[in-house]
């Protein structure tokens, strides 16, 4: 039984590893241009008011936007909404309006803590 044996030429072994002279060469990241498209909500990420970008974190937008609807319930419930009518204007249950108050307040006092600490 004989073996073959053969020799693999330096081009073969570029184009097995994906290198050839069509590919361009990985550039440093000062030397690229990246466009700044932005999100849904900002036109431009380099000009974002949030401190950490929603979308690093796990359900950050859902967490982000159920804030912003308890912050607004809040508001119009101490503007002198009953539970009853935000669940019925915000097509919420009225349990859903009730712990979104809920752990507004908690919030609200966890601060107060913290402050007087």
């Amino acid at each position: 039984m004989s073996l073959v044996s053969s020799e693999i030429s330096d081009e073969e072994q570029e184009k097995e590893r994906g290198e050839n002279e069509e590919n361009e060469p990985d550039l440093p990241p000062e030397y690229c241009h990246y466009r700044d498209e932005g999100c849904e909500f900002l036109d431009s990420c380099l000009n974002c008011p949030l401190p950490h970008c929603i979308y690093d974190e796990p359900r950050g937008k859902q967490r982000w936007l159920k804030e912003l609807r308890n912050r607004e319930i809040e508001r119009l419930y101490r503007d002198g909404w009953k539970i009853k009518e935000l669940a019925m204007v915000l097509g919420l249950s009225r349990r859903t309006i009730q712990r979104a108050l809920k752990s507004s307040a908690e919030l609200i006092s966890s601060q107060d803590n913290g402050k007087r600490q």
